[in-house]
């Protein structure tokens, strides 16, 4: 037993074991005692790692979001026993795990409604949950911060980090489905069974997610990462916000120390600093970034109401660590035939909520015609739609 408790990698092996057993169709019983799973000492590093094993085994997200269900719940108890350290007040995890516990608060405040409306599917009763629901759904901000805050971090930082491929599908699960709730409580009929189904598994997942992160990642990344790292987390949560934790006191950094240099940057068309750049890049009507010949991150606009969350952790990340796994291979194949020269471009436009947006990749390519990168532009255009006739300078 010592060489079990003692051995990251046995462990780390014993978890995956027991999932692929899972998937294999075994005895759920017979596994958990196969692999010791009730008696072992696990720690959240090893259920890190597991994951690994199994991606690396490419074993589908699905199939993972499954098994890791099944696991999470058998290491409860042990996860909550972990001597985690603790975020210290008014730290970005302290912020973080302030925000959940509203999120859930909110979550939880909507159970009543539902009992009521599995008893008599009212209307009103409905407008009132679907209403609530909404007020929930700005949660999903949370999941955006994370996706884009702390997943980068953990990209560079551990060598297993694999794992936030199925946090960030849970992610996208937990958004789809309150939007499906929201539409199925606004419609004039409902169906009572699929209803209980889409909540009961928005209450599961968003519970699961929280216990992932207060209990897996946080703890890790607590024990690994340097204090002024968490400093920076802050300050790149700040640029996005938080849904429902207050963080207005937290004092931003400048913007402006990116740019403390006097050059000027002589192009063909003009002569330009570094300051000029930025506010140029910052009041275009349009997100764009940057993606070089190496499939890396180097460059996003700000602008002051973008479509798409970007935060300065994205900058040195790989394109293919930027999107959820269900859509990763058709950003491959886009980048692919912008490389090979079949194709330039590529356009997509989709309806969030009252916006419009456009969302066009450009190849970017040198004076010899030589693939240097992708540049993605993203425009909110339901208002450009709306124009008829012509208007003038002089009209304005």
């Amino acid at each position: 037993m010592s060489e079990f408790t003692n051995n990251a990698t046995y462990r780390a092996h014993e978890l995956a074991d027991y999932m692929l057993g899972l998937l294999d169709g075994e005895n759920g019983l017979q596994l958990i005692e196969k692999h010791q799973l009730k008696t072992a000492k696990f720690i959240p590093h090893d259920v890190v790692n597991a994951f690994d094993i199994l991606l690396d085994k490419n074993v589908s997200v699905e199939d993972l979001k499954f098994v890791s269900n099944k696991l999470f719940n058998i290491l409860y108890q042990r996860l909550l026993e972990y001597p985690a350290l603790t975020p210290k007040k008014g730290s970005v995890l302290d912020f973080y795990m302030r925000d959940n516990a509203a999120g859930l608060e909110k979550l939880k405040s909507t159970r009543e409604l539902i009992k009521a409306i599995n008893k008599n599917p009212d209307k009103a009763l409905r407008m009132q949950l679907a209403a609530a629901l909404e007020v929930f759904e700005k949660f999903t901000l949370h999941y955006t911060v994370i996706e884009n805050v702390v997943f980068p971090l953990l990209e560079t930082r551990w060598e297993h980090h694999k794992c936030v491929k199925i946090m960030w599908s849970f992610h996208d699960d937990i958004r789809r489905n309150i939007r499906k709730l929201i539409e199925m409580l606004r419609a004039d009929e409902i169906d009572l069974k699929e209803f209980n189904n889409v909540s009961g598994s928005v209450f599961f997942n968003v519970n699961t997610i929280i216990l992932r992160e207060e209990k897996i990642l946080f703890p890790m990344m607590l024990e690994s990462f340097p204090e002024s790292l968490f400093d920076d987390m802050l300050q790149q949560t700040l640029e996005t916000g938080l849904p429902f934790a207050d963080i207005s006191g937290v004092k931003p950094k400048s913007g402006n120390e990116f740019f403390t240099s006097n050059d000027k940057v002589h192009l063909p068309t003009g002569v330009l600093t570094a300051e000029q750049f930025h506010l140029i890049f910052s009041h275009l009507p349009v997100d764009i970034t940057y993606v070089d010949e190496n499939d890396t991150v180097r460059f996003y606009s700000n602008p002051p109401h973008r479509i798409f969350a970007r935060t300065p952790a994205i900058i040195g990340r790989k394109v293919q660590f930027c999107h959820p796994p269900e859509s990763v291979h058709v950003v491959e194949q886009i980048v692919n035939s912008f490389r090979s020269g079949e194709k330039s471009v590529a356009s997509f436009w989709i309806h969030m909520g009252p916006k419009f947006v456009l969302i066009q990749y450009f190849a970017v390519r040198d004076a010899e015609g030589n693939y240097r990168g992708t540049l993605e532009v993203s425009q909110e255009i339901s208002e450009i739609q709306k124009l008829e006739g012509d208007r003038r300078l002089l009209d304005w």
